[in-house]
């Protein structure tokens, strides 16, 4: 794995802080924060779109992202657990990973553009 797509899992990483932030943030320093994640992870996720195809890039991000916030849900938010969600998550994982497995990087000579 290279780093463009280590790029991509933290941006969506950040992607679930903003999200649940802006769910939740009810003070300035929230707000800021939410701020920050949303600047981080989509900044990752344009760099990466610059080298990866735009698409895998956006589809892994805003999947890896629904991922990560329903966990986050059913963990820290008390969310009811419910099997049919996690099987259609699952689908949308493996959706996820087979675009992964299936896009070509493009060779970049020189210089970044």
């Amino acid at each position: 794995m290279n780093l463009n797509w280590i790029k991509v899992f933290i941006a969506a990483f950040f992607e679930v802080f903003w999200v649940i932030g802006l769910k939740h943030a009810d003070n300035l320093w929230a707000w800021a924060g939410t701020l920050v994640a949303i600047v981080i992870s989509f900044y990752l996720m344009i760099m990466a779109g610059r080298i990866l195809p735009v698409g895998t890039v956006y589809a892994v991000f805003v999947g890896l992202g629904t991922a990560g916030t329903i966990f986050a849900e059913i963990v820290f938010f008390g969310v009811p657990f419910k099997m049919t969600k996690m099987l259609l998550i699952l689908v949308l994982l493996a959706g996820v990973v087979g675009l992964k497995l299936v896009t070509k990087e493009k060779n970049m000579e020189g210089a970044e553009s």
